[in-house]
């Protein structure tokens, strides 16, 4: 959800990041306050030129101005390269920062959350938000800094040389001040508008994509385009929305400052004045006048990039905010035997009102497999998801070894499950490190082989070219379902947990696959105590508990052949699948 609001805590935190860089700091402001105190120095030298120079013939002093003008122009450069290179390099160093904080914000928050938002907003918040804060903390800071320098130098000469004509920009201050404070809330709005847009197009992107062959397969260009084509336009609505704000609020501002501009004109007229004022004194202030509106103009701009910033600390902090995974268990088990235990759990997912599980209770001995069988929707993924602690359920208990599990390390925990799903994911490395992805001691390339000729992935290996080091693509590209889901399990096999959880393993495999897949299994369940989540009856047949569920419900438990001689549910599933 986007904040409507941002605080002055919310400022204070997003300068904490840059509390850390006070010495870049401190070089960036004296970079920055030099280049504006050089071009303040120049203007200031107007009036001795056109007064002392031009009007009395001293051509000593345009002389001198001649020898020193490269000289403060080199200067200026160097000035300018101090403050706005430091500063483009602590902005970046905050982007860094950020993002590195949400990704790992990201891999710890709990499943819940990922449920709930799309992947191309998350995504948004770590590329576009990010980039917006760093705008913040360097482009709109260096404006600040330099371009309010450069004003705070101007109205000093302008004073110096005549505070009568100078008097009037104390009066048009404040209305300048209002307009900004209107526009920073327009900002604020529109920049959370855009922020919320651009994670709407990156998700309608990443939907395209990876749904690609779906779009071809059904003809769904037309769709995706219109779909596409309507998000897209609402970001440029948005955008434009800004544009107009800020084209608005900074002609509104140099109107006011060429209303100020004529009224020292109309003094200057007056002849009391006349006769006060040089050639030269005029000019420079009426030329410090002319000079201020580009950095009135400019600071008007940067409270745009200021705004878009805070709105995006306001989004990125949101999600910094959250709760990770709650992980208050302190039992640590260096390798369980394998008892599960449901007692009366009873779990619905957030956000929805029927339970998905009511009072479920089962126990999986030590080295025994339990079989969960039913309908889709019918409950048994979830029971997996329990295991494993993703969720948590609103009543009743789990139990690993008779120890409850929140009392037991999360990481602990985990590493006591070896999970193959129907949906495998891989990771664009090498078929070698995906196999031996998050083992919890190193592993040798032997145990990596072997892992992969029990799970049969050997036999494909000669096809592929670098063989155990060819690279698979993002989530396995290059490979069938088939070969995705043998490398799902010799990961399992490397991971060699004392309990393993089968949720549809073999739903991608064809007949001669699955019998191969069907073997390695078999050999991996022998030692460990399994849970397989079946469609197909036939690969479960042989499990020491089959478990059927409907609805949520334990309807029947029981041995494969007790269960078909009950004539109950279970035996109807059977003949459905094998037609008795």
């Amino acid at each position: 959800m986007q904040q409507t609001e941002y605080s002055p805590s919310q400022v204070r935190r997003f300068l904490r990041y840059l509390r850390e860089y006070k010495m870049p700091f401190l070089v960036a402001i004296i970079g920055m306050i030099g280049y504006s105190a050089v071009d303040t120095f120049v203007f200031a030298q107007l009036q001795p030129m056109i007064d002392e120079s031009l009007g009395e013939n001293n051509h000593d002093y345009l002389r001198l101005a001649a020898y020193a003008i490269v000289p403060l122009f080199i200067l200026r450069g160097l000035f300018n390269f101090m403050g706005t290179y430091t500063l483009t390099w602590i902005g970046s160093r905050v982007v860094m920062r950020m993002r590195q904080q949400l990704f790992d914000k990201y891999i710890h928050l709990p499943v819940e959350f990922h449920d709930n938002h799309a992947v191309g907003g998350l995504i948004s918040k770590v590329t576009y938000d990010t980039e917006q804060v760093a705008n913040a903390a360097g482009k709109a800071l260096l404006t600040l800094v330099r371009e309010g320098a450069l004003v705070i130098g101007l109205l000093g000469v302008m004073f110096w040389y005549s505070w009568q004509l100078s008097l009037i920009f104390l009066l048009i201050g404040p209305v300048v001040a209002l307009i900004v404070s209107y526009v920073s809330k327009r900002f604020r709005v529109v920049s959370r508008s855009i922020q919320h847009a651009m994670g709407n197009l990156t998700s309608a992107v990443e939907q395209a994509v990876k749904g690609h062959k779906v779009v071809l397969m059904f003809g769904g260009q037309n769709i995706e385009q219109q779909r596409f084509e309507k998000k897209n336009n609402h970001n440029r609505q948005q955008t434009m929305k800004l544009a107009v704000t800020q084209i608005l609020s900074v002609s509104s501002i140099q109107v006011i400052a060429s209303v100020a501009l004529a009224v020292v004109l109309f003094i200057a007229s007056q002849p009391d004045m006349l006769e006060k004022l040089t050639a030269g004194v005029f000019i420079n202030v009426v030329f410090c006048m002319v000079m201020l509106l580009k950095p009135l103009k400019q600071l008007t701009t940067i409270n745009n990039e200021f705004q878009k910033g805070m709105a995006a600390c306001s989004s990125v902090f949101e999600v910094l905010d959250r709760k990770d995974e709650d992980d208050s268990g302190d039992v640590i088990l260096t390798r369980a035997k394998g008892k599960l235990e449901f007692d009366d759990v009873t779990f619905t997912y957030p956000g929805k009102t029927t339970p998905a599980l009511r009072e479920i209770s089962f126990t999986a001995k030590p080295g025994k497999s339990i079989a969960l069988v039913g309908r889709s929707g019918s409950g048994k993924s979830t029971i997996s998801a329990l295991m494993t602690r993703f969720y948590a359920p609103q009543s009743g208990q789990i139990r690993l070894d008779d120890i409850p599990l929140n009392d037991i390390d999360l990481k602990c925990l985990r590493s006591q499950f070896a999970l193959v799903s129907q949906h495998v994911t891989l990771f664009n490395d090498t078929i070698a490190n995906n196999i031996a992805y998050g083992s919890q001691h190193k592993v040798t390339r032997e145990q990596i082989e072997e892992a992969a000729r029990v799970a049969h992935v050997a036999e494909f290996l000669p096809q592929l070219p670098e063989g155990l080091d060819t690279i698979i693509g993002e989530n396995g590209l290059m490979l069938s379902g088939g070969q995705r889901q043998r490398i799902a399990i010799a990961r399992a096999i490397l991971t060699d947990a004392p309990i393993l959880i089968l949720d549809e393993a073999t739903s991608a495999l064809d007949t001669e696959s699955e019998r191969l897949i069907q073997d390695a299994l078999e050999k991996l369940q022998q030692r460990c105590t399994s849970v397989v989540v079946a469609h197909r009856l036939s690969t479960i047949e042989n499990a020491d508990t089959i478990i059927v569920v409907e609805q949520g419900q334990i309807l029947e438990m029981g041995k494969h052949q007790e269960l078909l001689d009950k004539q109950g549910h279970y035996a109807q599933l059977h003949a459905l699948q094998f037609g008795d």
